[in-house]
């Protein structure tokens, strides 16, 4: 029997990239799967891949009647949820002095306000025994150039996450996060960050001399959502093939 038979999942971000691979994890191990973008186009091109278990939704974070709206949408569709991938997020890069208060509203609206109020919201929709996963990253702890605001938006995410798995332990709700290296998805290359030689550079710097891979992530968010991991909550997993201990990355 799959792992994730007769589960409910919700994606966040679930169109694309870590969230999209988790997608096609989960419904490999039987779940039915709500994924949620910003691009209804988008949305419906990841929906018609990933087949008659799921549907797509649009939805952006940012926007908490937005979140509402999903959560009324999802409850009508399947009532109660057992998995909730918080992976909505933007990566944008701003160095110490040239901070601007449009990126920073941008930044922490999606990777913290908008991930806090996803969980809040889905709350009263999650059954007992459920898993929420927080897609975090290493830059929450690694500290490099120009990250400073998504960093910190990163290490808030975390440090509330944790708060969570205390207060809905009684529900035996399990809370974690997962922390990713530089992984191999379309917004890597967006910004500062689309320099062949930028990311010849940083792959050098890897320990395994590469960025991890979509499935690999997705892999251990499958776990983290299994009852595999029923007794697990409260951690923040790094899969990063040792990057954050790697002290040339943080230069």
């Amino acid at each position: 029997m799959s792992k994730l038979e007769n589960k409910i999942a919700v994606i966040t971000g679930g169109n694309s990239g870590i969230g999209f691979a988790t997608a096609k994890e989960f419904i490999s191990q039987g779940a039915k799967v709500v994924i949620t973008g910003r691009n209804q186009g988008k949305i419906d091109e990841a929906v018609q891949e990933l087949g008659k278990n799921a549907i797509g939704i649009r939805a952006d974070v940012a926007q908490i009647s937005e979140i509402e709206s999903l959560v009324e949408q999802v409850k009508s569709a399947f009532g109660k949820i057992d998995i909730l991938f918080v992976n909505a997020g933007v990566a944008l890069q701003e160095y110490i002095g040239q901070v601007t208060e449009n990126t920073l509203d941008e930044i922490m609206n999606i990777n913290f306000k908008g991930a806090v109020f996803t969980t809040e919201k889905f709350i009263p929709i999650l059954n007992d025994g459920a898993s929420i996963i927080h897609m975090t990253s290493v830059s929450a702890y690694t500290y490099a150039m120009g990250t400073a605001i998504y960093s910190a938006s990163k290490a808030a995410l975390t440090a509330y996450s944790k708060t969570v798995s205390v207060e809905l332990a009684h529900r035996k709700i399990r809370v974690n996060t997962i922390a990713p290296a530089m992984t191999e998805t379309a917004i890597i290359y967006q910004g500062q960050f689309e320099s062949k030689e930028i990311h010849d550079f940083i792959r050098s710097k890897m320990p395994f001399k590469r960025y991890g891979q979509p499935q690999e992530v997705a892999k251990l968010v499958g776990f983290l959502a299994s009852d595999d991991a029923a007794f697990i909550s409260g951690a923040e997993y790094t899969i990063d093939s040792g990057a954050s201990v790697n002290a040339p990355l943080r230069q």
